[in-house]
């Protein structure tokens, strides 16, 4: 399926990235187009830090991770609109980009939320075709991407930056695009080049793709070691990395947060860990597949040395598999309880699920039957809150009033998740 021919012998490109730009700032203003060029930042959970940034953001000097109570003079003075991490919408947006990208290409791989590899091999004209593509997903999904192609995957990352920088679609397929291309790029910008490795080509006045593409196939082995021979043969237009198959299942899920505020009371502290062991049982179900092992783990503010210090943890075993919500919820309960300590101000929680199995090979025994009302009833939650929204059917234990729940103060709307928020035009 892959084209293994060397670029300078009349390869051709094979590999296409797709990537969002500017994610999360560009799903905030699909829906509200007032927005457009006013600078935007998005705050990661509990409106802690900047995690995304407008070009205009970037331009105001906002850098990423940034923590919100410290710019707030910036974020005034630039009139800069804030938001709370709002990844409902986020991910649904991210499946319609990745849908509409599966109608021109046989293959798509995603590679994160907001970017995608895809297979362009055998496509005629395919600088029109690219072009045609970014057209047709910006129409359909209101959200701009950039795509470059390229023999590798490396090179495609190369030339989706480059794509970002001017028109939005980059194609090199070659030796002159290529060369052309890695000339000059930063070597910090390139996809495989770490902090460690970074420094060390600084060291040797190695500042350019160019430069480091130039080196000998031994010096990648020696100092690189089979990952840096790998970079070195796709710099060269040769595929080491394939498209890749669809992620592999998981080995473990979990669900932790961190809270609003400090939480000193063992009945509240079940409140927040009822919700993630609920949630994490719905992820459980979602995937098919059920855990043996459930860690539980509570965190204190590690900054304030002037509180006592507290990081227990502690896995228990269920009699048998499951992903079933009461049984998940009374193990994590039960854990969390004897976790807690009086006098104790606990920031963070959180739930694990290891030790994953299938549903379908789950292991009974003699001395435990298998639940079919806590199964029954967990499916009923699930169809009850995929149709009316996250929440509608809860655990009691849960709680009401949340007091504990991360902050949100500026959050947008479910515009395509929630019914009750869905855009009205007049």
């Amino acid at each position: 399926m892959y084209c293994q021919k060397d670029y300078r012998k009349g390869g051709i490109a094979v590999f296409a990235l797709c990537d969002c730009n500017n994610f999360y700032a560009s799903a905030e203003r699909l829906f509200r187009p007032s927005l457009k060029g006013l600078p935007i930042v998005v705050l990661s959970n509990n409106d802690g830090c900047v995690i995304a940034r407008s070009e205009e953001a970037k331009a105001a000097g906002i850098r990423m991770g940034d923590p919100e109570f410290l710019i707030r003079d910036l974020l005034k003075k630039f009139d800069i609109q804030v938001f709370s991490s709002n990844y409902v919408l986020y991910g649904d947006l991210s499946e319609r980009v990745m849908s509409n990208l599966a109608r021109w290409y046989p293959m798509v791989i995603p590679y994160s939320i907001d970017e995608s590899f895809a297979w362009a091999g055998g496509i005629d004209n395919l600088g029109d075709y690219t072009k045609r593509v970014r057209e047709e997903v910006i129409r359909n999904t209101g959200i701009p991407v950039s795509i470059g192609a390229a023999p590798t995957k490396t090179l495609a990352k190369v030339a989706n930056k480059i794509a970002k920088k001017n028109s939005g679609t980059c194609v090199l397929s070659t030796p002159e695009d290529i060369t052309k291309a890695v000339e000059n790029f930063p070597i910090d910008d390139l996809w495989g080049i770490g902090r460690q490795y970074y420094q060390k080509l600084q060291a040797m006045k190695i500042e350019t793709v160019g430069q480091l593409r130039d080196l000998p196939e031994g010096w990648f082995k020696q100092h690189m070691t089979v990952q840096g021979q790998r970079l070195w043969n796709e710099l060269w237009g040769r595929p080491m990395l394939s498209l890749g198959d669809p992620p592999p299942k998981a080995k473990g899920l979990s669900v932790t947060r961190s809270f609003s505020g400090y939480i000193e009371n063992p009945d509240i502290l079940c409140e927040a860990v009822t919700t993630y062991a609920s949630r994490l049982a719905e992820k459980l179900r979602t995937e098919k597949m059920c855990c043996q092992f459930l860690e539980v783990f509570l965190l204190t503010n590690k900054h304030r040395e002037d509180h006592p210090q507290h990081y227990p943890r502690h896995t228990h075993r269920l009699a048998i598999a499951s992903n079933n919500t009461l049984h998940i919820v009374a193990a994590a309960t039960k854990v969390a309880r004897m976790l807690f300590q009086y006098g104790i101000k606990y920031r963070k929680a959180g739930v694990l699920a290891t030790a994953l199995v299938p549903e379908s090979e789950v292991q009974f025994n003699l001395f435990q039957k298998h639940d079919e009302k806590a199964d029954k009833l967990s499916s009923v939650l699930d169809h009850l809150n995929m149709a009316y929204g996250r929440g509608t059917i809860r655990i009691a234990s849960e709680g009401y009033k949340k007091e504990w729940r991360l902050k949100h103060e500026f959050l947008s709307g479910g515009y395509t998740t929630r019914w009750d928020e869905i855009i009205k035009v007049s």
